[in-house]
C-alpha cells in the first residue's frame, strides 16, 4: 500500500500521455460561413478524448495526495515525482491544445498557406512556465496552506475546459475563442498568474471551519449550480472564480505567521 501514492502519479503522467498522443492526432477547430448561415466544423473527436485524458489524469492526481495523507507516506521522490508527471499532463498536454487551437484560428487568415509555424509557438510558453512554475514549488517552505502563484493543474484543467468550449459551442463561446489575439492574451495572462506573488487557496482547506473553508464552499457551491445552466462553460466560470476568490480571501493572521 506505501507504493500506492507513486502508482496514482505514475498513472497521471501514463494518461497526460495518452492526452497527447490524441491531441497531436487531432485537427484544428474550424468555423466556417456561408450566406446567412454558419456552419460549425468541430476538430476531429480525438481532441475531446485528449481533454477527456486530462481529467482523468486531474483524478488521479488529487488521489495521490489523498492515498499520501491516508497512508502517512511521504517521500521526496514522490514529490519530484509528482512534478514532473504534472509537468507532462498539465503543462506539454495544454500547450499542444493551445497550440492547434491557434492553428486554427490562424487557417482562418486569407494568407493562411503562408503563415508560419513560428506563430503557434507561443502556445508552448505555458509548458516552460509551468516548468518555472512547479520548480520554484518544490524548492518553497511557503506554500503549506497557500499556493504562491497559479497551480499548474488548474492552468491544465482550464485550457482542456476551453477545448471542449470550442467542441460544444455553448452560447456561442466557441466562436470567440478561435480569434487569435484572444488565444495569445489568454496565453500571456496564464503565463503570468503561474508565476505571480498571488496566494491561491488550496481545494482542500486547512482547516475545516468557517474562517478556513468559506472560499472552498463557495467555488463548490456556485459551480454546482451553473453546471445546468452553462453545461462544460461552467469549467472556464469556476476558473474565473477561483481566481476572485483566491484574490479576496484574507487569511487568518494564526497562518501568516
Amino acid at each position: 500500500m506505501k507504493h500506492l501514492p507513486n502508482l496514482l502519479t505514475l498513472a497521471n503522467l501514463f494518461f497526460g500521455c495518452i492526452a497527447i498522443a490524441f491531441i497531436l492526432n487531432s485537427q484544428p477547430f474550424l468555423t466556417s460561413y456561408a450566406a446567412d448561415e454558419q456552419y460549425w466544423v468541430s476538430c476531429t473527436e480525438q481532441m475531446y478524448w485528449g481533454c477527456i485524458f486530462i481529467g482523468i489524469a486531474a483524478i488521479c492526481d488529487v488521489l495521490d495526495g489523498l492515498a499520501a495523507r491516508a497512508l502517512n507516506v511521504f517521500s521526496p521522490i514522490g514529490k519530484e515525482l509528482d512534478s514532473l508527471a504534472d509537468i507532462v499532463t498539465f503543462g506539454v498536454a495544454p500547450s499542444m491544445i493551445l497550440f492547434k487551437m491557434l492553428w486554427g484560428a490562424w487557417m482562418r487568415e486569407p494568407n493562411a498557406l503562408d503563415v508560419s509555424m513560428i506563430a503557434m509557438s507561443p502556445a508552448f510558453l505555458i509548458a516552460c512556465f509551468a516548468a518555472l512554475r512547479l520548480a520554484k514549488f518544490n524548492i518553497s517552505d511557503e506554500q503549506k496552506t497557500s499556493f504562491i502563484g497559479m497551480p499548474v493543474p488548474a492552468v491544465g484543467i482550464f485550457v482542456a475546459s476551453l477545448a471542449l468550449v470550442n467542441w460544444y459551442n455553448p452560447f456561442h463561446i466557441g466562436e470567440k475563442l478561435q480569434g487569435k489575439w484572444t488565444l495569445y492574451l489568454i496565453i500571456a495572462i496564464l503565463c503570468w498568474l503561474m508565476v505571480s506573488r498571488i496566494r491561491f487557496i488550496k481545494l482542500m482547506p486547512h482547516k475545516w471551519n468557517m474562517t478556513y473553508a468559506w472560499p472552498q464552499l463557495v467555488l463548490v457551491v456556485a459551480t454546482a449550480i451553473a453546471i445546468p445552466f452553462l453545461k462544460i462553460a461552467a469549467i472556464p466560470v469556476a476558473f474565473i472564480l477561483y481566481i476572485i476568490l483566491s484574490i479576496i480571501y484574507k487569511y487568518p493572521q494564526a497562518e501568516s505567521k
